[in-house]
């Protein structure tokens, strides 16, 4: 099992940047595929952001550009840089860790594959 603690969310105007940021601790960091997903109220989670153990990225169509997931192996940290934020990103954010590499279905890794999250950091985008 991986702890996973994320911290940077906050309260940013619409146009903004934030990075959130997830520490891991429990299992050699350079060997787990990392993700981020969040969950607006009343919505499911959905994917946002992730990254293999290799070095591969993958983003949701609605932040392909906007966002930038990366990884410090050293810092057992994973990292996502949020660019131009819409009220619409305004989310509880989580990062997620797959010890077994995560399968990808139509483009998009697949949530159940991930299996430790951390608590979530909100972000929350106003106009």
């Amino acid at each position: 099992q991986v702890q996973l603690v994320e911290s940077g969310g906050g309260l940013v105007q619409a146009g903004g940047s934030l990075r959130v940021s997830c520490a891991a601790s429990g299992h050699t960091f350079s060997s787990i595929d990392m993700g981020w997903f969040r969950q607006a109220p009343g919505k499911e989670r959905e994917f946002v952001s992730a990254i293999r153990r290799g070095g591969t990225i993958y983003y949701a169509d609605s932040v392909k550009g906007r966002f930038t997931i990366s990884r410090d192996n050293a810092k057992n940290a994973v990292y996502l840089q949020m660019n131009s934020l819409k009220p619409e990103d305004t989310a509880v954010y989580y990062c997620a860790a797959a010890l077994v590499p995560f399968r990808v279905r139509s483009g998009t890794p697949i949530t159940s594959d991930f299996t430790s999250w951390g608590q979530g950091t909100q972000v929350t985008v106003y106009s």
